[in-house]
């Protein structure tokens, strides 16, 4: 079975090797990126299967755009595939008003809006697979990382309110939930225009270098072998919900797990009246 894919943010990292992946497997994609000149090689390589559009997620025309190339070149959309993501590194108190919105904007409201323009379609065709690309961050948090995280968590809780409303209608749901990736988010992080000296060398710093370290790390997982993984969700006839990815992502969402449950039973004592 062929399928149409529309992609989001495919000039690098997990994006790129979807991208490729699909297009490498006989099915068609519709390939964004703000910069679509950066998706030449990729149009080379396989010139009959990818379509490229020029998209900034944040821009509603450019969406709606987007999936009107989409419906018309490929014929439909079968897999939307909200990847595209920017971070900000930098503690809440740290963090503008403007800062907190344009993160939100490119990683809460943007796939919220692509999800509602390509549902139409799907539901008239019954069936279709949204996969949102979201991170262990999106079930766990870390400091300096608040704006990220927060927006994480808004897409998956997005996710977990859409897979019920959809399902009648034979649509899919995944989240899949990276883990350590050799891609360039560390480099590409933004950082707030305001920094406090309160915060540095505290654990805002520590987990800053450490999200600066990923780049290109080869010992991180492959992108590779992320595609891999979503080219079988999306052939599966039964899906998790949410799909971790990577041997790290287990082990922090273990641990985090285990952490939840202790901090359970911890408040249920304590509404009990124990000391």
């Amino acid at each position: 079975m062929t399928r149409r894919w529309l992609v989001t943010g495919c000039s690098s990292g997990l994006g790129a090797a979807l991208a490729r992946a699909v297009a490498a497997a006989g099915d068609t994609v519709l390939a964004t990126a703000r910069k679509p000149e950066t998706l030449d090689a990729l149009v080379a390589a396989h010139p009959d299967r990818v379509t490229v559009a020029a998209l900034d997620i944040r821009d509603p025309e450019q969406c709606a755009e987007a999936v009107r190339i989409a419906e018309d070149r490929l014929g439909g959309i079968d897999v939307l595939v909200n990847n595209a993501a920017t971070g900000l590194l930098g503690a809440v108190e740290e963090v503008s008003d403007e800062e907190l919105r344009e993160q939100l904007e490119v990683l809460a409201v943007a796939p919220w809006r692509l999800t509602r323009l390509v549902l139409p379609g799907m539901r008239a065709r019954r069936g279709g697979h949204i996969v949102n690309v979201s991170s262990i961050a999106g079930r766990l948090s870390f400091p300096g990382m608040g704006a990220y995280v927060a927006g994480k968590h808004a897409l998956e809780g997005m996710a977990l309110a859409l897979a019920p409303e959809v399902e009648p209608f034979g649509i899919k749901v995944t989240t899949m939930e990276p883990g350590g990736f050799a891609t360039r988010y560390g480099s590409s992080a933004a950082e707030p225009a305001r920094r406090l000296p309160a915060y540095r060398g505290a654990a805002v710093d520590f987990t800053r270098d450490g999200v600066r370290g990923m780049t290109d790390n080869p010992e991180l997982g492959r992108p590779e072998d992320f595609a891999a993984l979503v080219l079988r969700i999306v052939a599966a006839d039964r899906t998790p919900l949410r799909m971790p990815v990577g041997a790290d992502a287990y082990q922090y969402l273990e641990a985090v797990h285990e952490q939840n449950g202790a901090d359970l039973a911890a408040a249920k004592a304590f509404a009990a009246g124990a000391p």
